[in-house]
């Protein structure tokens, strides 16, 4: 029976596939699939960010090798980035949790 972190690599790597899969070519996210994965799936991250070209932005940093597509490689890079920030963000309340009962 796979662990939680094995279930949880395994759902990085279906949702990166379910949509690169879209244009035929599925080792890479075009920049229209990198879109629609993150208006689909990442969608309360999108909703706290300011700027209409917050998608356009992702994609050039992400990118690393400029070929205009982003690669499993560089897909995990923004869900490790993502994850700190919310790691980070639960500690904060956490601490603030622990401060409060003091």
């Amino acid at each position: 029976m796979p662990s939680d972190l094995e279930n949880a690599m395994e759902s990085m790597m279906m949702v990166f596939h379910r949509y690169a899969d879209e244009d035929g070519d599925s080792k890479n996210l075009s920049k229209k699939e990198l879109k629609k994965l993150m208006e689909t799936e990442l969608s309360s991250f999108l909703k706290t960010q300011k700027d209409p070209k917050t998608v356009d932005k992702i994609m050039k940093d992400l990118d690393q090798n400029r070929d205009g597509k982003v690669d499993f490689e560089e897909f995990a890079a923004l869900v490790v980035g993502l994850s700190i920030a919310c790691e980070t963000l639960y500690q904060k309340s956490k601490d603030a949790a622990t401060a409060k009962k003091k």
